[in-house]
């Protein structure tokens, strides 16, 4: 299936996904005080989803796979992050199970992505 739309994309919808879920696991109790913290995780949680429709606007394999990359790093950099808020003892390892699991799914589909427009490359 060829998708028309970036938001067709299950690595799109994932990122997104993932942002909403890490939006509502800072947006009470410790974490939600702390503006650095939540400033910098926001940052790279909403990267992910802007750099898939960005590559995908790209309209070609090679720049569209690069821009998979920069949105693997930011959800790499997110599940640090959310790692991160645990250490902290801004929310339990349970509440934030959600985000990791969907910070991991995401890199896993992305990572497909990616090689897979690699792979369409032409040398």
């Amino acid at each position: 299936m060829v998708a028309k739309r970036f938001e067709d994309l299950e690595a799109y919808q994932l990122a997104e996904e993932l942002k909403r879920e890490v939006y509502a696991l800072i947006a009470t109790g410790p974490a939600s005080k702390d503006f650095r913290f939540c400033n910098q995780l926001r940052d790279s949680v909403s990267s992910s989803p802007k750099n898939i429709a960005e590559g995908f606007g790209r309209f070609r394999p090679a720049p569209f796979a690069q821009f998979m990359e920069f949105a693997i790093g930011s959800t790499m950099e997110t599940k640090v992050g959310v790692k991160d808020g645990i250490d902290r003892g801004y929310y339990s390892p349970t509440r934030a199970e959600r985000a990791l699991s969907l910070a991991e799914r995401s890199i896993q589909v992305s990572t497909k992505l990616m090689l897979y427009l690699k792979s369409q490359i032409r040398s």
